[in-house]
């Protein structure tokens, strides 16, 4: 399998000549040509076009839309509609449809409504997925195929689900009395002497069954995906690739293990746009929500888009113009979209796709909004992507085999986050109300600390951690890692973080890492646990905080923190053993305690947060644990507060810099070293100022003696 484009970047939109109110298929093929566009998703929602009743079949009306496509040189990705089911399946099977916890069936009438793991789907789902793939296979147009779409969006209660669900106890714990000790069943008389005994799910207090619960939701969303790409390859073209279109908020979704069976990762990533993404934002934090907040947001979902299996990767959706619904029109400024594609294509994206083409004049998203307007006219929108996927086919060659850089690694628990949601540490800002959205905050808070420093992030995954290679070479390869709210952890896990600091590696630990076990029970150990002697500090109390605390750093600590950094809604109340404080709360009574420390510890270092961080703190902890990194970057200086700065190698080892400014005033940024603009030619001595308009980017590449723009 190759992926068709990975040599340079698509710009694409979603493409449904089915919604159209009237026949246009030809001028909307020429627009997408004049436009640049490379890349259409086709046919991933209409199930009842395909089939409108049970064994009849249209595949021809795709035909011409594919036709037209392969004259003008647009490739295509052929979507697999099991995801929008038709009535007629509904009325012949309700017994398909998705059970909720309250034992409520999911009425029909908006999309995944059904169990996908029921047979009778499957045998439906099987026999329409082959019927397209095996027709269009062979169509020139043909680059790939998209199987479903935005899985995993309920979890699924069904009686079947929960029989396998306890098939699955059976096979890992083996009988009932090694599971009654391992999710300690005693408390509230929940002891089981048989299996048939096991309560549903839609009563579990129990956090230790509801991770187990949550595993198995996403493994049958990971296996559903699988059973699809299996079926497409056995009629798909050498070289046509597999992918879907992930929503990573979905509860039933490992956007890891899911992406296992598929050739590239695909996601939809959409922003809110505006005043959204104007920098400095000093405020901002991560709501779990998603639709992201504030510029550093976009890096995180583009980061973790790579990080769903370390490698480049397309943008199936993200915004046209307003998204969301009626209510909620806030197209881009003039230049964003231009902005947010060339950021996505710095973090690793090879495709960076629209929904849609043209804004639907009905049903449920008729105000979500798409390069054409509801009038099909071309207008500021259409102009802009015609920029963008000029300014990509220009720039072909210097993005050929693009590879971000990374001056740190963030680890990313889906396992605690699922632990968080169940029994979250933090509550609603506000209020006393738990926030089921508690790891996105903590994990959000440390990487926008991160970006705000200028420090380049790779997200990698607690299994993607132990596949890395030894603690050596996980040192070697991530000089600085970062483990936040790693809660739900078995002590492999911990003694490989352990082992990675001994061997040369900067690990900065959180407060709640290493609490808990591999099945969310709190250890019976001093916290934090296995990581206790390698951080040199332990705790026997914590606390929320109900107001941020202002924070000061420990005298000859190397922190330097502005008079304006805080923390915010928990406290470790660390006890120093052998590590250095960093800084402290100004508080009657926790300022008995630190909020940071640091120990030498081997041939590294391992440093504790033992607070949620504000920007200002977290940003002061960013610059600490990465001042030392050897062979860093070459660095930007002072830079704008509007202006980033992304970076990433090319396939001949030259360096790009994608250098944007987040506002309305014309700014310079001062480059580090001799660079000149991919676009335009221009060459910029090192330290001379490189002009940036309002919402403005610039692609520069790092000239070696021998280069030439």
């Amino acid at each position: 399998m190759s992926i068709s484009h990975t040599d340079g970047v698509l710009l694409g939109a979603a493409y449904y000549a089915e919604y159209q109110p009237y026949e246009r298929l030809e001028a909307d093929l020429d627009l997408m040509a004049d436009a640049g566009l490379g890349l259409i998703r086709v046919g991933e929602s209409v199930w009842s076009t395909w089939e409108p009743q049970d064994g009849v079949f249209d595949l021809e009306w795709l035909l011409p839309v594919l036709d037209g496509a392969h004259q003008r040189g647009i490739r295509v990705l052929l979507g697999t509609p099991t995801y929008a089911v038709p009535p007629w399946l509904q009325r012949k099977h309700p017994e398909i449809a998705v059970r909720l916890r309250s034992g409520r069936s999911v009425a029909w009438g908006a999309r995944q409504e059904v169990d996908f793991t029921s047979p009778v789907f499957r045998r439906y789902a099987e026999r329409i997925v082959r019927r397209i793939v095996g027709r269009y296979a062979t169509h020139p147009a043909v680059a790939g195929y998209q199987v479903d779409n935005e899985p995993g969006l309920h979890l699924l209660h069904n009686p079947e689900v929960f029989a396998s669900f306890v098939a699955r106890l059976k096979q890992r714990y083996g009988d009932v009395a090694t599971l009654n000790e391992r999710w300690g069943l005693t408390y509230w008389s929940h002891r089981l002497s048989s299996w048939d005994e096991l309560w549903p799910p839609e009563g579990n207090t129990t956090p230790s069954y509801d991770l187990a619960w949550r595993r198995h939701q996403a493994d049958l969303t990971t296996e559903f995906i699988a059973w699809q790409a299996a079926m497409v390859r056995e009629l798909a073209q050498p070289g046509q690739y597999v992918t879907t279109c992930l929503a990573v908020t979905r509860p039933a979704v490992d956007e890891v293990g899911v992406n296992r069976a598929l050739d590239v990762a695909a996601g939809n990533l959409y922003y809110t746009a505006q005043d959204e993404l104007a920098l400095p934002d000093p405020g901002r934090r991560h709501d779990g929500g998603w639709f992201g907040q504030g510029v550093w947001q976009l890096f995180q979902s583009a980061d973790r888009a790579r990080g769903a299996k370390q490698a480049p990767y397309l943008i199936t959706e993200t915004n046209a113009t307003s998204i969301g619904g009626s209510h909620t029109n806030h197209p881009p400024y003039e230049g964003q979209l231009r902005q947010v594609a060339w950021a996505l294509v710095a973090r690793g994206a090879r495709l960076v796709e629209y929904w849609h083409w043209h804004t639907l004049h009905y049903g449920h998203e008729t105000y979500w909004g798409g390069l054409l307007g509801h009038s099909l006219e071309p207008g500021r929108v259409h102009g802009e992507a015609r920029r963008i996927a000029g300014e990509f086919a220009a720039a072909r060659e210097a993005l050929r085999g693009l590879e971000p850089d990374a001056e740190v690694a963030l680890v990313r628990s889906t396992e605690s986050d699922w632990a968080f949601q169940h029994q979250p540490p933090l509550a609603v800002p506000g209020t006393l109300n738990p926030d089921p959205r508690s790891y996105a905050r903590i994990f959000g808070a440390f990487y926008k600390g991160f970006f705000d420093a200028g420090r380049q992030v790779r997200v990698l995954s607690v299994p993607q951690l132990h596949e890395a290679g030894t603690a050596e070479e996980l040192a070697a390869r991530h000089p600085v890692l970062v483990a936040p709210a790693l809660y739900a952890a078995d002590d492999a896990t911990l003694a490989l973080l352990d082992g990675y600091a001994h061997a040369g590696g900067h690990l900065l630990l959180t407060f709640r890492t290493g609490y808990a076990d591999e099945e969310a029970r709190a250890r019976a150990e001093v916290a934090p646990g296995p990581l206790r002697t390698a951080a040199g500090v332990h705790y026997l109390e914590y606390s929320n905080l109900r107001a941020p605390l202002p924070v000061r750093a420990a005298e000859g600590s190397g922190l330097v923190l502005g008079p304006g950094a805080r923390a915010e809604e928990w406290a470790d109340g660390l006890v120093v053993a052998d590590a250095q404080p960093l800084a402290y709360y100004e508080h009657p009574h926790f300022g008995q305690w630190p909020a940071a420390t640091t120990k030498a510890y081997g041939r590294g270092r391992v440093t504790y947060a033992g607070t949620l961080p504000d920007s200002a703190f977290a940003a002061a902890l960013a610059e600490f644990v990465t001042a030392d990194v050897a062979g860093g970057l070459p660095r930007w200086g002072d830079r704008p507060a509007s202006v980033t700065v992304a970076s990433a190698r090319n396939a001949d080892g030259d360096r790009l810099w994608f250098v944007h400014n987040w506002g309305w005033e014309a700014v310079a940024a001062r480059p580090p070293e001799e660079v000149a603009d991919v676009l335009s030619g221009e060459r910029f001595a090192g330290g001379q100022g490189v002009p940036l308009g309002s919402w403005d980017v610039r692609v520069l590449r790092a000239q070696r003696r021998d280069s030439r723009p």
